[in-house]
């Protein structure tokens, strides 16, 4: 991608995590293209995909000039984050998984976070998205649209979603993150390999902030073709939301069940 663009993002790698997603990962490189935003360099650090999508990204790689890290075999999310940022070479990156969709305002958002992190060393992440359903719920408010997320055992805090202000979600972060916090759990569990990093991230005192319109950046996209990761858990929460009382013991039982967790974990 040409630098000479008033959308280029300097100091700044896009790291982008694939599995099995060619043609969402296509989507979401077409999409900064169509709003022509660049890089200083864009990795793609992909977990053990079939044959006939890793044809597709090679593609891809010929078209978008990215470079593309790959796995005989699948060992999970946290070593695909764990590979892609020793590859970056920015002081920055910007980590998305291939499924999401930016939206036109992201580009400003980004640009503001970026500046934000960049000037004020307290902020270990910028964080630009949520689940519709699960938007981080204690927040102060910052600037520029963002708010600091606030996290608290109090049991006046009383939202399990409290443990989730590192999210596997698109975020801004320093290439030193792991300096601080370390590298990611590697296992087959993407959802265990998010939950350690979030016990980390608290237990180290980091610190984030969150864009508090967040559904203006991104879509979140799994086409049938591309279907996301089957989560039983939400089916029973999303059943479980049709009655009142079971989903209020529900919401309670996680609290109680993520603060055990948080307090014994090292």
């Amino acid at each position: 991608m040409s630098e000479n663009t008033s959308q280029h993002i300097s100091d700044v790698s896009l790291l982008i995590t694939h599995f099995n997603r060619s043609e969402s990962l296509q989507r979401l490189l077409s999409t900064f293209k169509k709003f022509d935003v660049s890089f200083d360099e864009i990795v793609v650090s992909d977990g053990g995909s079939n044959a006939e999508h890793i044809k597709s990204v090679k593609a891809l790689q010929e078209q978008f000039g990215f470079t593309l890290l790959t796995t005989e075999v699948n060992l999970g999310l946290g070593n695909s984050i764990n590979v892609g940022q020793d590859a970056v070479k920015t002081p920055y990156i910007l980590y998305i998984q291939e499924d999401f969709v930016p939206k036109a305002a992201f580009v400003n958002a980004l640009k503001d976070g970026l500046s934000i992190i960049k000037t004020e060393s307290e902020w270990d992440i910028v964080r630009f998205y949520s689940f519709p359903w699960s938007p981080f719920p204690y927040l102060k408010d910052y600037k520029k649209g963002f708010s600091e997320m606030k996290f608290s055992l109090w049991p006046w805090y009383i939202s399990h979603i409290k443990f989730f202000v590192y999210s596997d979600h698109p975020h801004l972060k320093r290439k030193t993150y792991p300096e601080k916090f370390g590298r990611y759990l590697e296992t087959r569990n993407g959802d265990v390999t998010e939950m350690s990093m979030c016990r980390t991230f608290l237990k180290k005192k980091g610190r984030g902030l969150y864009f508090a319109d967040c559904k203006s950046l991104f879509e979140h996209d799994n086409p049938e073709e591309e279907p996301g990761l089957f989560r039983p858990e939400k089916l029973r929460t999303q059943k479980l939301a049709e009655i009142a009382p079971l989903h209020w013991m529900y919401l309670k039982f996680k609290m109680l069940k993520e603060t055990v967790s948080y307090v014994l974990s090292k």
